[in-house]
């Protein structure tokens, strides 16, 4: 049995080996808005969608941003892409401005990179994720004891309690 590598030089597809989780950050900020807790609240207010891109566990561990729409990160994009039929019916108008919360402010980075790539053009982030949230004192509550049924899609439900 050849064990030998076949070369990579027909392959459709190359691979940047230089690149680095910092190249990947720096490059997905600079595509997108960051917005310092109390900053996001506003745009909230100012009619964003706060959408929360936690587990299941660290919104039951940590608690909730009410009226954020949990859409976990696993399952973004396709949450999101209007034209799928796995679109969340809950994102309101098409052209409104999304801004994800993750755990401490790093995933959510890549996550509205991702969006800006899929038509969100003002898709954010917020600095610090929930934890600067909670710790700027902005509104929070424990998590709706709601697991999902057998069957159920992640992040289909409607935004939680506000």
């Amino acid at each position: 049995m050849d064990n030998t590598l076949p070369p990579t030089d027909h392959l459709p597809v190359q691979v940047d080996n230089t690149r680095t989780l910092d190249g990947l950050l720096q490059a997905a900020t600079a595509a997108i808005a960051r917005y310092e807790p109390a900053e996001a609240l506003a745009a909230v207010q100012n009619g964003a969608l706060l959408i929360d891109i936690r587990s299941e566990g660290d919104r039951e561990r940590d608690g909730i941003v009410p009226g954020s729409l949990h859409i976990p990160r696993t399952v973004l994009e396709w949450r999101l892409d209007r034209g799928s039929p796995h679109c969340n019916p809950h994102l309101g108008p098409e052209g409104r401005r999304v801004v994800l919360v993750c755990d401490h402010g790093c995933s959510s980075i890549l996550a509205a990179a991702s969006l800006v790539s899929l038509g969100y053009a003002g898709a954010g982030d917020v600095i610090g994720g929930f934890a600067a949230w909670r710790e700027a004192g902005l509104p929070t509550a424990a998590a709706p004891l709601q697991r999902r049924e057998a069957g159920e899609p992640a992040g289909m439900r409607p935004p939680d309690p506000g």
